[in-house]
């Protein structure tokens, strides 16, 4: 458990309180849904993320490995892919007295679906054979997601069974196998070891080996059978800034690895959300990823389209915040808890305002670039459940725009993609009251309104003919009263409010949000040209991406999650809606920017990272809790190769 200490009024010191773990400097290999975090050297244990996972459970919390005649001096790490790592060692107790070192260890870390495998490989070239022991020690845990996230890991009891070769640990519902082939296995109080009494021959080599099975009986999703349809060479190949190539093959390893499946429609793939946290469906992430990768990917969106659709609400439920034609926000195996906070969130969770009416974009943008007729009609009835919820649910209080609120106190307080509780502020820093009706999802649900009357244009009956006129004309008015109600005036310029609050107030403070409302149509060309020169502003600009709030703003803090960072889908969605406006130099200038943040991490770029001036770092600043590889993150690699190079996979 991570802690932090409190103090008391009088400055003493009292209790320590859990904390969310630090990822920054953790290593992953991953294929979802099983992800392995680790140090550098390959430990397991040293940090409070690190762990094999394998859905929503940390199988494994610590994994070792150790020889008992020399220390070993790990000196490398060389990442593979998204699902393997190999770790260089030294093992100078056993060498010869030369200066040059000759015995070596090879680690080698695989990861699959349910799977992490090692090969250990001393090679030496000594002239004389070695004899020593190589250990692998594991402790088995079993602690759910969520409280490893919130600092709360509790492990779960298990039995521990010898098996030949092995040794398989139940505890209910989870389970793990060790097949560790001629290595003795032992049990104590701290776990599971396993150890092989190896003879190395002069100038040779031998090999050792273990296999992890991970077993999840709840699982609500799986790994895909088929591999990704995308060469991840090839399309990093026409890149013509290598800076750009680089990230493009990392983030399609990624994308690659995040790919999930439902297990009753095994055929349709959707991206999860990320790492290490969001194994999962999200509704907003999953429909984002694969809009950003449409270029790249059709089948994606499609398929992503019909696992949303399965799923899409048909009753009016507060407990899950579900409604008719409601597109789900969060897929689970069991109700998500985060102590503290007081949030509990059922498995199928419907807590977000924007999954409807993108998931409506979604489907135009797919059908628009090659969806198949056929594919597209038969996804007709879940259109027009998505546009009933928007005219029917999506406006609680009837002023004609889309909001939210959490009516049970349980779940979300903010339901769009800025989803953490103080993340829609006014300007002295304060928080805006709901029911919130953010920008851009006026600006989703416009996009949506004209996309779906197109749609029922093209596929629909002779019946769908009111329906047609209406949603062009509910999208006419909302255009207009937005531009009456939205734009405000503050000593940081003329802008769109960030929401209107409870009282139809336009909350004030100039965020990235504003950078959504580009292309979808609310704006005219003008107003899209002044915004996307506010987010390239000082203000905004971080120099590696667009900041999520204003440094203007009382609230801003480079560090805050939605108050002043910088993410990299956000700041992508910006250039993809420049690139659709016609604003080119505008949206290069953008790309510019987040090809210097992958570069300053190694082109993995996570969820979000800090909003500090770039006139203050050569590199960019972690935001140290941030995911990665998060799937709308690596997704907008394929944004900026949109943006650089003319039809690039065409």
């Amino acid at each position: 458990m991570t802690t932090a200490p409190t103090t008391s009024p009088n400055g003493t010191t009292t209790e320590t309180m859990p904390l969310q773990p630090l990822l920054n400097d953790a290593l992953i290999v991953l294929r979802a849904p099983t992800q392995v975090w680790s140090d550098a050297t390959g430990a397991i244990g040293t940090a409070a993320v690190h762990g094999v996972y394998h859905g929503d459970v940390r199988h494994v919390s610590a994994l070792t490995a150790s020889c008992d005649d020399s220390p070993i001096e790990w000196i490398s790490t060389a990442p593979d892919g998204a699902s393997r790592v190999v770790f260089g060692g030294l093992l100078r107790g056993v060498d010869d007295t030369t200066p040059d070192p000759k015995v070596r260890l090879v680690r080698d870390r695989r990861v699959d679906d349910g799977l992490v495998s090692e090969s250990w490989i001393i090679r030496s070239r000594v002239d004389r054979p070695l004899r020593t022991t190589l250990r692998l020690r594991l402790t088995p845990e079993f602690a759910q997601l969520h409280e490893v996230k919130s600092g709360h890991a509790h492990p779960r009891a298990a039995e521990t069974v010898p098996e030949r070769e092995g040794v398989r640990v139940d505890a209910g519902a989870q389970g793990l196998s060790l097949h560790a082939p001629g290595a003795g296995i032992s049990l104590g109080d701290a776990g599971v070891e396993a150890a092989w009494d190896v003879d190395v021959p002069a100038f040779g080599e031998v090999q050792v080996g273990f296999t992890l099975s991970l077993r999840d009986d709840t699982l609500v999703v799986d790994s895909p059978a088929v591999p990704a349809r995308w060469d991840a060479a090839a399309v990093s190949s026409a890149a013509a800034d290598p800076r750009l190539a680089r990230w493009l093959r990392t983030a399609l390893d990624d994308l690659d690895a995040l790919r999930l499946v439902l297990p009753d429609h095994p055929d349709d793939e959707f991206f999860a959300a990320g790492a290490p946290w969001f194994f999962t469906l999200f509704g907003r992430d999953s429909i984002w990823a694969a809009r950003l990768a449409l270029p790249l990917d059709r089948e994606m969106a499609a398929s992503t389209l019909r696992v949303l659709a399965r799923l899409q609400g048909t009753d009016d439920d507060a407990q899950t915040a579900q409604e008719p034609g409601k597109i789900l926000h969060e897929l689970r195996a069991s109700s998500l808890e985060i102590p503290g906070e007081g949030i509990v969130l059922p498995p199928k969770y419907y807590g977000s305002v924007d999954s409807t009416p993108l998931w409506i974009c979604l489907l135009a943008d797919a059908w628009r670039a090659g969806m198949p007729e056929a594919e597209v009609r038969e996804l007709l009835p879940a259109l027009r459940a998505a546009l009933g919820w928007i005219r029917d649910s999506g406006d609680s209080d009837g002023d004609g725009f889309l909001d939210y609120i959490d009516r049970l106190g349980t779940g979300l307080s903010n339901q769009g993609w800025k989803d953490s509780g103080d993340s829609i502020q006014w300007r002295d820093g304060s928080l805006a009251e709901g029911p919130i009706a953010l920008c851009e999802v006026q600006a989703y649900a416009y996009e949506a309104a004209l996309a779906g009357a197109d749609l029922l244009e093209a596929f629909g009956a002779d019946t769908d003919a009111d329906d047609i006129a209406f949603w062009r004309t509910w999208a006419l008015d909302l255009k207009a009263r937005f531009a009456d109600t939205y734009w405000v005036q503050t000593p940081e310029g003329r802008y769109p409010a960030v929401a209107l609050d409870n009282a139809k107030r336009p909350v004030d403070t100039l965020t990235s949000n504003i950078g959504h409302l580009i292309g979808t149509g609310i704006l005219s060309p003008d107003e899209e040209r002044h915004v996307a020169s506010l987010l390239l502003g000082e203000s905004m600009s971080s120099g590696y991406g667009i900041r999520t709030m204003s440094t203007g703003a009382a609230g801003y803090w480079p560090l805050s999650y939605h108050g002043g960072s910088v993410w990299v889908h956000d700041t992508a969605i910006a250039a993809h809606g420049m690139l659709r406006a016609g604003l080119t130099t505008e949206a290069r200038a953008v790309v510019d920017g987040l090809l210097d943040a992958a570069e300053g991490f190694a082109y993995r770029v996570p969820e979000l990272h800090s909003g500090d001036p770039r006139t203050d770092s050569s590199v960019p600043t972690p935001y140290p809790a941030a995911c990665r590889p998060q799937a709308w993150s690596a997704a907008a690699a394929v944004v900026c190769l949109t943006a650089l190079t003319p039809s690039p996979l065409a």
